[in-house]
């Protein structure tokens, strides 16, 4: 009997630890499942808790597909959206931002810069999404227009180009964030090479501003006699948006040329607004 108590007890013993096993093995597998998108999404570009949203995938394809050129005898940046199209860099960062929370930018800096990267990235989706094309406005239509079509997704939320610019970065009094965000045509600003970062932000934002307004065609140009500005049309669209900083003509002084900021400061002087080419700023090369 005493025998086959001990192998009774031994047997249950076993049977105990066989239990536990599958009980912990059972455990560990819930852990991992319920974990695993938390750790997917702090695994996602730019989601580390420490920073904002890693754009380095973008600066890349900026370098690689981004070059000087000229289209209707206008110089600007041409983008090579063909190249761009098939670059699994750039369906990585779209994936990118569908996970990344805008909550997490802090500061107002981070804020702006974060969305002036993003609104191009979709301006660029947007072409390459319907690429070959010859304006953007075409993926419109009479009902809608592009700017009011789902450009791209970001932490979960879709966004159409006018909600970016309008209802999220002209409410922050930026002014600047006009030669800085591009809607893939002829004469918007150029398509700059590097990615915009808060630390670096209103020294980008200058050079775009300078960049701009020292290219007559598009940006802005004075006649012979110094008595009549030619302004892109974008400083007449958004004219309000420079108010509080003096009026447009006052603004954009620091930033132009000695010669032309003279001109700009003249009593009387005749502002006049250049024709906007809509074709799309694509390149081959």
């Amino acid at each position: 009997m005493n025998i086959l108590s001990a192998i009774t007890c031994l047997w249950k013993f076993k049977c105990w630890q066989i239990r536990e096993l599958f009980r912990l093995r059972f455990m560990l597998v819930m852990i991992l499942a319920i974990s695993a998108p938390t750790l997917a999404l702090a695994q996602a570009p730019g989601n580390s808790p420490e920073q904002s949203y890693d754009f380095s995938d973008w600066d890349v394809l900026l370098k690689k597909c981004v070059a000087p050129g000229t289209i209707d005898g206008v110089r600007l940046n041409t983008v090579n959206y063909e190249k761009l199209k098939t670059d699994p860099a750039f369906s990585r960062l779209i994936e990118g931002l569908k996970s990344f929370s805008p909550a997490r930018l802090k500061t107002h800096e981070d804020r702006l810069a974060f969305w002036i990267n993003v609104y191009n990235v979709f301006a660029v989706k947007m072409v390459t999404d319907n690429y070959p094309l010859e304006s953007i406005k075409d993926v419109g239509s009479l009902f809608k227009s592009v700017w009011k079509r789902n450009a791209g997704m970001v932490g979960g939320k879709e966004y159409t180009l006018h909600e970016i610019e309008h209802e999220i970065l002209r409410k922050m009094g930026e002014p600047r964030i006009h030669v800085a965000i591009v809607c893939a045509s002829v004469s918007c600003p150029d398509l700059a090479t590097d990615v915009y970062k808060a630390e670096r932000l209103s020294e980008q934002l200058d050079a775009q501003m300078k960049g701009f307004l020292a290219n007559p065609g598009k940006g802005m140009r004075v006649d012979t006699g110094g008595k009549k500005v030619f302004l892109s049309k974008i400083f007449d669209w958004f004219e309000n948006d420079f108010e509080s900083r003096g009026g447009v003509l006052k603004f954009i002084r620091p930033y132009v040329s000695a010669k032309d900021g003279q001109a700009v400061g003249n009593f009387g002087l005749h502002i006049s607004y250049m024709n906007y080419n809509w074709r799309v700023n694509g390149s081959s090369r």
